[in-house]
């Protein structure tokens, strides 16, 4: 009787994560064979592994990641997931209602204010005065800032007398 080959394709085992499918798509020949393999690891696993135990998955719809009890979804953890993203839309959707409010308030007082500046009555201009020259403010001779300046001249005066050059001349030399 001849013998019959048996099938040995329980022999080979699928991967059982994303880790294992893409170390296996590297072993592809051709760029074109590793690009297609990669991507259909892509499509059979959406967790990857973590380095201490378990999977995450990273939604980028929300921009954050969520543990997983394995490298695909549980019914419960989709559930949870997708529970999750209708709560950030919602975030989202009032983020964007304060933000416009906001921004209207922000135009009602700027506008506001520009009708209360339009409705300031101008100060009349002062009028001009005739030029007349300045005179010297009258000073109580006993105040001392009165008298600093008769004080500065004759001590200036002095030094001139007795060192014959004036005194910035005389620390010069």
């Amino acid at each position: 009787m001849p013998q019959q080959r048996a099938s040995a394709q329980w022999w080979s085992r699928q991967p059982a994560d994303f880790e294992e499918c893409a170390d296996t798509a590297e072993k592809a020949t051709t760029k074109e064979e590793k690009t297609a393999a990669l991507a259909d690891c892509n499509v059979k696993f959406a967790g990857r592994r973590k380095p201490g135990g378990g999977y995450t998955y990273y939604d980028f719809m929300q921009d954050r990641s969520f543990d997983l009890a394995g490298p695909n979804p549980t019914p419960q953890e989709q559930k949870y997931i997708d529970e999750q993203y209708t709560v950030y839309l919602e975030k989202q959707r009032r983020s964007n209602i304060v933000a416009a409010l906001s921004a209207k308030q922000q135009q009602l007082e700027q506008t506001s204010l520009r009708n209360e500046i339009e409705h300031v009555p101008v100060p009349p201009q002062r009028p001009k005065l005739l030029a007349t020259p300045r005179t010297k403010p009258a000073c109580d001779k006993h105040l001392f800032s009165c008298e600093w300046p008769k004080l500065s001249e004759s001590l200036h005066e002095l030094r001139k007398k007795l060192f014959g050059m004036s005194s910035s001349k005389a620390k010069r030399s």
